[in-house]
């Protein structure tokens, strides 16, 4: 990971021929675009997914501590 990332400020995506387009642009001025195909995307989506699902069990955690 990088030291000092840039902050998402733009993002989209299309579909293609072979699967999806994604076109990411940083705070900095980054840009990096990558395909990525259809079994790609869902890894991704289900990475995000347990992510998501485990900031979530932990809010849900403190807000029981805290109530």
């Amino acid at each position: 990971m990088a030291d000092n990332p840039e902050k998402l400020t733009r993002f989209s995506i299309s579909e293609t021929p072979d699967g999806y387009l994604f076109d990411v642009e940083g705070d900095g001025g980054g840009n990096l675009i990558v395909q990525a195909t259809p079994d790609q995307v869902d890894a991704l989506l289900d990475a995000l997914d347990d992510l998501l699902a485990a900031d979530e069990a932990t809010a849900d955690e403190v807000q029981l501590k805290d109530g």
